[in-house]
């Protein structure tokens, strides 16, 4: 049974990404400490799009540096150990573990232990 809105004009068709097409080595955001594997899997998806949605591997010793946001986030840990901050509150992220980050709060992640730190990251991306 397919439904539609009544109210609004057809949805885009669906985007399938495999996220082994949009894999590159690269530094990480906001300070580029360390070294990651990044799957900007949203980045694939056609226009018009409203998030992101990206799975990155912190290496040992890498961080997401500490930034403003201005939207909501989330970061889901798929594998590794990491250190989630938000306005200087820390707090340690293992396999199936969320922090959902408020929009105005200074934020960042950093790999720790051995492992290399696996995430989703997820927010909005208002259309331009």
């Amino acid at each position: 049974m397919t439904t539609t809105r009544a109210d609004a004009a057809p949805a885009p068709p669906m985007a399938v990404i495999d996220e082994r097409d949009t894999v590159r080595e690269e530094a990480p955001p906001h300070g580029a400490i360390g070294m990651s594997t990044a799957y900007r899997i949203s980045d694939a998806a056609p226009a018009p799009r409203t998030m992101e949605f990206r799975r990155r591997v912190l290496h040992k010793g890498a961080a997401i540096g500490e930034h403003p946001i201005a939207h909501d986030e989330v970061y889901y840990v798929l594998s590794g150990e990491g250190e989630v901050v938000s306005d200087g509150r820390r707090a340690k992220l293992t396999p199936g573990m969320t922090a959902y980050l408020y929009d105005g709060a200074v934020v960042g992640i950093r790999q720790r232990g051995e492992a290399p730190l696996s995430l989703v990251i997820a927010y909005p991306n208002p259309p331009r």
